[in-house]
């Protein structure tokens, strides 16, 4: 069954950090660019950064770049969204997705560019 499953979400204070796994099975994840999307209560779901994996280039949302960081260990079948200096607004509900090439589009936050989706992991930041 081709899925994905996140973990490591979790309660934080501002400034603190946590990382994202994101766990491919039934399909290789070196095969297609991911993307981590995050949504608040009451948002719209919105982009974080597009993974290709072509070049191993990232595109990251303009709120996260310097502070969050894509990465996928291709033996474990894995992605990976390392979050750092987080802050209040971070917080939301975080999923990964397959995107539907291998690399990341010119519309790589648009979720129409995406066809598998994981169910999510809580990420609080608050003191």
């Amino acid at each position: 069954q081709v899925q994905l499953a996140e973990s490591g979400g979790g309660l934080v204070q501002p400034g603190g950090s946590l990382r994202l796994s994101c766990a491919a099975s039934g399909f290789t994840l070196d095969y297609y660019a991911i993307g981590w999307f995050r949504q608040a209560p009451g948002k719209e779901r919105e982009g974080v950064s597009c993974f290709s994996s072509t070049d191993g280039s990232t595109d990251y949302a303009d709120s996260v770049k310097g502070r969050f960081t894509a990465s996928r260990d291709n033996a474990k079948n894995t992605a990976y969204l390392q979050m750092n200096n987080l802050k209040p607004e971070d917080t939301a509900v975080y999923f990964c997705a397959r995107h539907i090439a291998a690399y990341c589009s010119g519309s790589y936050f648009s979720k129409y560019e995406y066809d598998i989706w994981g169910q999510g992991t809580q990420v609080t930041v608050s003191s």
